[in-house]
């Protein structure tokens, strides 16, 4: 049985450190693919489809001007908030978080953006923030988006961070209408994170590939459309990536690749922000409003 890797080269270790109950269940999956594969594999997707560590202060409501509102999705309650003071007939422009993440962190974005002129709407995804649910996946991230879009209609643009930009990716790749994407230190495609997934618990090798073929059951949807070679010839949005060289959690070679494949990207290096500081960066906010400003918008 391998030893769980370290966060030196492997991602996903280095997210789920952070949880002391996701490492004592690593050690309970062990066990469990050793006596029964198929209980191990069970189990791993549901550690793997569960926020970790749970925020509960993530559901906090957001400060005035912030309002929330509730549309039924799949079961559960979908939350998304939008500024009372938000004059009508503004661009709307769709926020979206990452893994483990909530809307309360794209607060600063929307907040620029609305002083730029557009009526952004903050998102918070399935069994994240004030949304219902404590089990989520990729494709139902996508499947949020468009659900979002039924309610506010074509949107300008969509600003997402990490898991929440390569669900931004597929969803555009799909149909989803929308004319410009910001997206923010991007995950690496889902095939590769279950490695990493499966090596920070120490799980044999191929109990990734067990599970990708379960959520590609489940979900119906080959991931293989998240890789960049499929999602480049089918986004033709103006794209911007803004994505830290040194990100621990999603590698800069993923937005490399992406950068690679759609011509219709630009790759933006922001250096000394991590992961989810850049967030909070005022150059960077500066940088999606320029992206997705239009005559007249400001």
């Amino acid at each position: 049985m391998a030893a769980p890797t370290s966060s030196a080269n492997n991602p996903a270790a280095a997210f789920y450190a952070a949880s002391p109950a996701a490492r004592a269940l690593g050690a309970t999956l062990r066990l469990a693919d050793r006596l029964v594969p198929a209980w191990g594999t069970r189990g791993a997707l549901r550690l793997f489809f569960t926020p970790l560590p749970w925020k509960l202060a993530a559901r906090r409501p957001l400060p005035s001007p912030w309002q929330l509102t509730l549309w039924p999705f799949e079961g559960v309650q979908l939350a998304s908030h939008r500024r009372a003071d938000a004059p009508p007939g503004r661009p709307v422009v769709l926020l979206v978080h990452g893994w483990a993440g909530s809307a309360g962190q794209m607060l600063r974005l929307g907040d620029r953006l609305a002083d730029a002129g557009f009526d952004p709407v903050l998102l918070d995804l399935p069994a994240h923030g004030r949304s219902g649910g404590w089990r989520s996946t990729l494709p139902q991230f996508g499947r949020a988006l468009f659900a979002a879009t039924a309610r506010l209609g074509p949107l300008h643009g969509v600003v997402a961070h990490s898991l929440g930009a390569l669900a931004a990716l597929h969803a555009a790749a799909r149909g989803l209408p929308v004319q410009h994407l910001a997206l923010i230190a991007p995950s690496a495609p889902p095939a590769q994170f279950l490695d990493w997934f499966a090596g920070s618990f120490g799980l044999p090798a191929g109990i990734s590939a067990r599970m990708r073929s379960q959520i590609e059951l489940r979900e119906q949807v080959n991931l293989g459309e998240y890789e960049p070679g499929w999602l480049g010839p089918r986004v033709m949005q103006p794209s911007l990536v803004l994505h830290d060289e040194a990100d621990r959690v999603a590698p800069f070679g993923a937005s490399r690749r992406l950068a690679k494949a759609m011509p219709s990207l630009r790759l933006a290096s922001h250096a000394g922000l991590g992961h989810r500081r850049i967030l909070d960066d005022a150059a960077v906010a500066e940088a999606v409003a320029a992206h997705l400003r239009i005559e007249g918008s400001a």
